[in-house]
């Protein structure tokens, strides 16, 4: 259940009610018996920062990729050129058979 900020506009008297979101909010002062108490607007009472269960039991399961460091990255690079076709005219080894 949410808690609702109220405040007098008679005699700035503030407290706050543990209700219901379907309750019928205060209508009286406690303090002075004015029909001028409010509800106030206030923050959310929580904060989504840092590592918490939203970023990591709730999700997909699905991690990121690790970025490729320069070792990783430089052995990928000269495997994929020496594993390219030949260049077209050239001549392909002969098959010998015994």
């Amino acid at each position: 259940m949410p808690i609702y900020e109220y405040r007098c506009g008679s005699c700035g008297f503030e407290k706050e009610y543990l209700q219901k979101v379907n309750d019928a909010p205060v209508a009286a002062c406690p303090a002075c018996g004015s029909n001028v108490y409010t509800k106030l607007i206030s923050a959310a009472g929580f904060q989504l920062k840092g590592s918490g269960w939203y970023a990591t039991d709730f999700k997909n399961g699905a991690k990121p990729k690790p970025k490729p460091d320069a070792e990783t990255a430089a052995a990928t690079k000269s495997e994929t050129t020496s594993t390219t076709a030949p260049a077209a005219g050239a001549a392909s080894p002969a098959c010998t058979t015994d």
